[in-house]
């Protein structure tokens, strides 16, 4: 049987003295958990882009999704193993005009680009692995809390993510409301839904199921990384992230090129059967993230997005985001099938800062708000407007 995606060790074991080219790093000390728990000791990467002025008024924070990082803008290089995730939005004369804003972006906790994980060090000089904590997306807005403090920073003009990124964003409005004067959230919700849950403990489960996994204790193994069970994780998510129209368009029933899928053994069985165009994109989209990413990374952050709420203790959504005070701009994606847009108009109408909902039209689904770049600019325009409205 062959392997679901190639056998090789990722490079994602990112620390201190790492070639970090443009990364920079912050220790924040120990953080205690909302679940329980607590690290002794807490490093984020991060980067920044333009200036921040005498005033200290004029820093964005930009918020990543499940696998992107703190590399929103540039090149892929020796130390970026990937282009930025957020092409054309950041820079100089771009919808974040570096050179009127100061932006800031960081790995988010739990990560394997340089923040503290799984895959990072713990005290014993050993990987965190079986060890690391339950984490949440209210322990990463704490860190990213922390961040700001380091970097001197009081308030951010405006916090912008979507996806788990939104999610984050969120969590700055209701639980750090003093320290956020606006916001912009994409294809995001105030509360997980079962059937994200339901897909995101699926992919948990894919991974801890791969041998390797080794109750997360692979790290030092000679048998590598569980990369099968990541594998599978994330072609089950990206069949979340885009759309059966688009699929059935791109795709249809057709056989990869060179390949047989309607021969006489079952691709993925037996050692050079053919197989469906659309099978092989999807196993592309895995090979390309053993590349770069982490299981034990995986794992935690699909779980922090799973138990994300930010009614959680505070009265209930409504409740929640009824406190909110500042400017706020939503977006949501048509034909999100991850994250549907009635999600986002829940926000919309529960928010009372909120402008109208804006519907980008894509059939790109979740994935619409990394790709469809001329509607994503129009929300940050949006979203700046409101912020320079606030200082």
């Amino acid at each position: 049987m062959t392997a679901l995606v190639p056998p090789v060790r990722p490079r994602v074991y990112w620390r201190p003295g790492d070639d970090p080219g443009d990364r920079r790093f912050a220790t924040i000390g120990s953080l205690d958990l909302e679940l329980g728990g607590s690290l002794p000791e807490v490093t984020v990467a991060y980067e920044t882009w333009g200036t921040l002025n005498a005033a200290r008024d004029n820093a964005i924070l930009v918020q990543h999704a499940l696998t992107g990082d703190s590399h929103v803008s540039g090149p892929a290089d020796a130390a970026h193993l990937t282009a930025g995730w957020w092409p054309g939005i950041v820079g100089p004369g771009c919808p974040i005009d570096t050179d009127e804003w100061f932006v800031v972006a960081s790995n988010v906790l739990g990560g394997c680009q340089g923040t503290t994980g799984p895959s990072s060090l713990a005290p014993d000089g050993s990987p965190w692995g079986s060890r690391w904590p339950r984490v949440t997306v209210r322990d990463q807005v704490a860190v990213e809390v922390a961040v700001a403090d380091h970097l001197g920073i009081e308030s951010f003009a405006s916090v912008i993510g979507g996806s788990m990124g939104g999610l984050r964003a969120l969590e700055w409005l209701v639980g750090y409301p003093h320290r956020v004067r606006s916001a912009g959230v994409l294809a995001c919700c105030a509360a997980a839904s079962a059937d994200q849950i339901g897909t995101q403990t699926v992919q948990i489960q894919a991974i801890t199921a791969d041998p390797k996994w080794a109750a997360g204790d692979y790290y030092d193994s000679a048998q590598g990384p569980p990369l099968d069970g990541m594998g599978i994780a994330r072609r089950i998510a990206h069949l979340t992230y885009r759309t059966e129209n688009e699929l059935a368009v791109r795709f249809d029933n057709l056989s990869q090129d060179g390949e047989d899928a309607f021969g006489s053994t079952v691709p993925g069985v037996a050692q050079g059967a053919g197989r469906f165009a659309v099978t092989s994109y999807l196993d592309h989209q895995a090979a390309r993230l053993a590349d770069r990413f982490d299981a034990g990374t995986y794992v935690a952050l699909t779980d922090a997005m799973s138990t994300h709420d930010v009614g959680r203790g505070r009265g209930g959504v409504a409740e929640a985001l009824s406190t909110i005070g500042v400017p706020v701009v939503v977006a949501g994606i048509t034909s999100d099938r991850l994250y549907p847009i009635y999600l986002q108009r829940q926000l919309a109408d529960l928010i009372p800062t909120a402008r109208d909902l804006i519907a980008v039209h894509s059939d790109y689904g979740h994935d619409g708000f990394l790709i469809e770049s001329e509607a994503v600019a129009g929300v940050v325009a949006q979203t700046l407007s409101a912020a320079r409205s606030e200082r």
